[in-house]
């Protein structure tokens, strides 16, 4: 009987951005928060490459990743020269990764355990966690509804609680970030409903044979 492994998944850590120097070091622009864990010497990368590349369906070893002007420059095993570090630029660079695992960080989790979770809202269900996007400025849940996808900002502030054993994420939008508003040209004219009725002018002699004015009028 074969024995059974348990569940892997892969997580995406790193790209190779540039060669650097002339032993073999590359320059790595980084997807993790936890880049003292992910890259330990003797870590073992997986290469995502073009289907044309040499490196198709092979991995790296680690030998140690050093800091350079704050710029994080990687070492492999095999890699000793510039002209074969510039054959893996590009390259993406993934690890596998236990799914129940949590990030050491408090109030943090990895994409593969947001995707799929139910959104929900007052206690009611708005959509699922389609995927995550990571900018500089902050991350994005993609949620997926009945209308389309919808931009989270994944913040405390509208993001309060993610549960991952129930499935479920808790957020507390601002109006109109799941369901559209009205259009400005829709809402009433508050300055003309709440005009009052303009006094009926009333007829006299003395108004008919007035002046009439031209410019600004006389205060009363």
């Amino acid at each position: 009987m074969a024995e059974e492994t348990e569940p892997k998944t892969q997580l995406r850590v790193g790209r190779l951005t540039k060669a650097h120097g002339l032993k073999g070091a590359l320059k790595v622009e980084l997807y993790t928060d936890e880049p003292e864990h992910r890259f330990t010497p003797g870590a073992s990368f997986t290469l995502q490459v073009p289907a044309g590349s040499k490196w198709r369906g092979k991995s790296l070893e680690l030998i140690e990743l050093r800091w350079y002007n704050s710029q994080p420059v990687a070492f492999f095993v095999g890699i000793t020269d510039r002209s074969e570090a510039e054959t893996l630029v590009k390259a993406i660079l993934w690890v596998e990764q236990d799914p129940t695992e949590l990030p050491a960080e408090e109030d943090a989790w990895y994409d593969h355990q947001l995707v799929g979770l139910a959104v929900h809202r007052d206690g009611a269900s708005v959509g699922t966690v389609a995927r995550v996007e990571h900018f500089p400025s902050q991350d994005l849940l993609i949620v997926k509804t009945r209308d389309g996808e919808v931009m989270v900002p994944f913040v405390k502030a509208i993001v309060p609680a993610v549960d991952v054993a129930a499935g479920i994420v808790t957020v507390t939008p601002p109006t109109g970030l799941f369901e559209e508003l009205p259009e400005a040209d829709d809402a009433p004219d508050a300055s003309v409903a709440d005009a009052p009725d303009a006094p009926e002018a009333e007829a006299s002699e003395e108004s008919e044979t007035a002046p009439e004015e031209t410019g600004t009028p006389k205060p009363e």
